[in-house]
């Protein structure tokens, strides 16, 4: 996230990575990393160009729509959750657990 709140990337992986850290210690570094919960609003004319927009590399590498957007020069606005968010769900997997886990 940017100084005005807005994302710089989006990544499956943890970022950004504490080369000089990790190297000391052996382990990721938990105070610098937000998990993103996305809950999007879009107006109807950004809607219209973004179904004219071609798949970014970037997102076909990281699998993640909202590449795209940054891609061709959008911005995202972002914002720090009060509260932690529950468990994602992101894959089959994930739904299959948390079908399991309701009444």
């Amino acid at each position: 996230m940017d100084a005005e709140g807005y994302a710089l990337y989006f990544s499956r992986a943890t970022i950004p990575w504490d080369r000089d850290r990790f190297a000391k210690s052996l382990e990721t570094v938990g105070d610098t990393f937000l998990r993103h919960l996305g809950i999007y609003g879009y107006r109807a004319g950004f809607i219209r160009r973004y179904v004219n927009w071609q798949p970014s590399p970037l997102e076909h590498i990281e699998m993640l729509e909202q590449l795209r957007v940054l891609w061709y020069g959008e911005k995202i606005h972002v914002a720090v959750a009060k509260e932690v968010p529950g468990t994602g769900v992101d894959t089959t997997e994930d739904l299959e657990r948390v079908r399991a886990e309701m009444p």
